[in-house]
């Protein structure tokens, strides 16, 4: 079964930055982790096409060759994702949704075959099981969140790298504070689930090995939710790992309780990390 997996556009926004990107040559800031995420999680027979909508349009020719199409977005991608759905049934092909937009609305989305909600790791399996038994339903849902050890790495080949400004990588999920403005517990829960780091040193090893040499983004939404493990753990396999690397500085999201930490901050500026987005 040929998967055509698609990402919408983001409309023209700031967040978008789509014309601060002209200055440097690069069609989009970061790629679609959770579809990179989940095509690793597919059949490995099923061949498989990334379509990014912000770094190049979709074909005819694309849709064309696809049996199946797997869509993912965020709420602010909602007309992209509708139009991109309508050409997909115009052309009879099968679409399955997941991701925040489809998480919050999938009952809006009436032309949608199947929908992979919440956490994949979970609500994947049963789907393509059922899929395999012609007995797939609608909606797979879970309340419940996975143990992201378990997580495997984006299939970083299906990207042509040059079209990005950054890359991206997933260190946890969830976060023990409640700000006002993020939704980030809504979707990832209070508790901080890792990864280890050997999971995260595989996953910048799988991106050197491509050539990737330019920025990478921990997408975490606090990406100190767990310094205990930061400094025993990964940071020190981080500062470890770069001794004999070229470039890839590192940036992040984390809470303002950060700057209390001053020996946590030396650590990251240590491994790699340049740049600290927070929330206030």
């Amino acid at each position: 079964m040929n998967i055509l997996l698609v990402y919408p556009e983001f409309p023209d926004t700031f967040w978008s930055l789509k014309h601060a990107l002209k200055f440097i040559h690069k069609k989009a800031t970061l790629p679609p982790l959770g579809l990179l995420t989940v095509a690793e999680m597919l059949p490995e027979q099923w061949p498989k096409r990334l379509i990014d909508v912000n770094v190049r349009g979709l074909k005819q020719k694309d849709l064309a060759w696809a049996d199946c199409v797997f869509i993912s977005g965020m709420v602010v991608q909602r007309d992209s994702a509708r139009q991109i759905i309508s050409r997909c049934k115009e052309q009879g092909l099968k679409v399955v949704a997941g991701g925040p937009l489809f998480a919050s609305e999938y009952e809006d989305f009436k032309d949608v075959d199947h929908f992979v909600l919440n956490e994949a790791e979970l609500t994947l399996p049963p789907f393509l099981a059922d899929l395999e038994t012609g007995c797939a339903k609608r909606v797979y849902k879970t309340s419940e969140f996975c143990d992201i050890r378990k997580t495997p790495a984006p299939l970083w080949g299906l990207l042509d790298l040059r079209r990005y400004a950054s890359m991206g990588i997933q260190f946890s999920r969830g976060c023990p504070f409640d700000c006002e403005f993020c939704n980030v517990t809504a979707l990832f829960g209070h508790h901080p689930r890792i990864k280890t780091a050997e999971q995260i040193i595989a996953e910048l090893d799988g991106l050197y090995s491509l050539g990737w040499r330019k920025h990478i983004f921990f997408v975490d939404d606090n990406f100190v939710g767990n310094k205990r493990y930061l400094r025993s753990q990964l940071l020190p396999a981080l500062i470890e790992w770069r001794k004999d690397k070229k470039g890839l500085p590192f940036s992040t999201e984390a809470s303002v309780n950060l700057a209390d930490d001053e020996t946590l901050m030396e650590m990251m500026v240590e491994a790699g990390f340049d740049a600290v987005f927070v929330g206030i």
